[in-house]
Formats: structure tokens, sequence, C-alpha cells
């Protein structure tokens, strides 16, 4: 690994990794020397399809293992090491006090029921009784900038753009401290993707919220992100400042994702 900006603190954090390893049989698919997550920052590992980005959330929500993938290593929440609680132990953790989004958020919400059930439902899992599901549901639509009344609509009868802070309301109703957002915005058009973009940011201000962003869109991650960890082939390549990372770039890779993204055409 060749990591050129490393992280000023080493790996403490609110959310902290260090030496992840994620295997399917003989085949490492993640091995991970650190990676941290700070109080209201917003990282991004930003890599191609297949780098391992989407498997680190995986391990972190403590799912990676549902899929057939071993894991071995350190992953610490505030202090409390993740891999070794029991499967109790880290329902009461994973929603509640890190949350996660994903590409395509329809796939978050089922077809038959309303949106407020399926919301209301995940609180009073989490302990809300009744009424203060309803009550944190509408409060946390508000702060999304959506009507209340959206969560008596089905999940089809909402855009994309709609579902995706439905799921982010949803986040902030259980109070999660922690958003895994796993290319949250790539499914959506540009200027719904920049509406998301402008509502993780305020969120971050606002509620000290911490995101994990994931995303192969340097351009998103360049606008967005505090830090950023640039990941190939299941490997930290280097990490540091979004800013320096991706100005003055060390490692080739990186380089070439930044030659990949589109660059608007002038004229003389």
């Amino acid at each position: 690994m060749t990591e050129t900006h490393p992280a000023p603190n080493g790996p403490s954090g609110r959310l902290a990794i260090t030496n992840l390893d994620i295997s399917f049989g003989s085949r490492k698919v993640v091995s991970i020397d650190e990676l941290r997550l700070d109080h209201a920052e917003i990282v991004g590992i930003a890599g191609e399809s297949g780098s391992g980005k989407s498997m680190t959330t995986l391990a972190i929500l403590g799912l990676a293992r549902t899929v057939g993938a071993t894991v071995s290593g350190s992953i610490e929440f505030d202090g409390q090491e993740l891999t070794t609680l029991s499967q109790d132990d880290l329902r009461r953790i994973r929603g509640r006090r890190i949350a996660a989004i994903f590409q395509s958020p329809s796939t978050a919400f089922s077809p038959v029921y309303k949106v407020g059930a399926i919301v209301t439902k995940a609180l009073r899992l989490h302990g809300a009784t009744k009424p203060e599901a309803a009550d944190r549901a509408a409060e946390a639509m508000r702060q999304v900038l959506l009507a209340p009344d959206l969560l008596r609509r089905y999940p089809s009868q909402l855009s994309g753009g709609q579902l995706q802070r439905v799921a982010i309301a949803l986040a902030l109703a259980l109070r999660a401290e922690i958003l895994l957002a796993d290319e949250p915005t790539s499914a959506l058009d540009v200027t719904v993707q920049a509406e998301v973009l402008d509502l993780l940011r305020d969120l971050r201000d606002t509620t000290g919220m911490s995101v994990l962003f994931i995303s192969h869109d340097l351009a998103v991650v360049a606008e967005l992100c505090d830090r950023v960890a640039v990941m190939r082939n299941g490997v930290i390549l280097e990490q540091g400042p979004a800013s320096q990372v991706l100005s003055s770039p060390a490692d080739p890779y990186t380089a070439e994702l930044l030659d990949s993204v589109p660059k608007l055409a002038t004229t003389k």
C-alpha cells in the first residue's frame, strides 16, 4: 500500500478500522490497514466498481459474514469493538446508531406497505412508542425538507430522490450517529443528486452526524467530502484531505481516476 497522505491522528476516531481483512475462501477482497471517521466528518471512499467499497460497508454493519465472507481485524465504534459483538448486540447498534442508505432506495422499502408504516416499524423496533415513532418520523421528514404527508404514500408513489430523502429521514429519526452512504446519488439525476449532497452536508453541520460516503464519482467526492481514501482491489492506495489528494494525487491510480472525470469543453 502507498499511503502518501496519512490520517494525521492515526486510526483513532468515532469509527476506526485497523488491519481489516475480508475474504471469500482463499480470495482476499479487502485489506485495509487503517481508516477512520471522526465526529461530524464526511469521509469518502472512492474507487471503481469491484474495488471493495461496498464490502467494507457490509463489514462495518456486521453483515459481511451473512454473504459468506470471513472477516478479521478491528472495527471500533466509539472504542467498542464491533467484530466480536453478538448478532443481538449488533442489531441494537445497526440502524439505531449506525445507519445506511444505498444506491437504489426503492429496494429498502417494501412496495406493499406505506412508507410511514415502514419508518415507524423501524423506530418501534428500536424502542419508540407508537406516538413517539409517529412524531419522530414527521419531524425527520421536515428535516429533510419533505412533507410528513408523504408518509401516507406507497414507495411507488414517490420519486427516487424523495425515497432517498425518506431513507435519510429514517436515519435521523433513529438518531443515528454515523451514516454509511453507499453510492446514494448514482441512480439520481444531476439536479436531485445535488439536493441530496446539500442535505448530507447540512445534516453534518446541524446534527453532528458523521458520514462515510462511498462513490466511484470523484467529482461528487471532491464536492462533498472532507477527507478521501482511494481504494483499488480492496486496498487503500492513498488517503488524506480531499483537496490535497484530489489536487495533487501521489498514486498513479488516483491520477487515472481524475483523468477519467468528464470535463466541460471550453471555448477560447
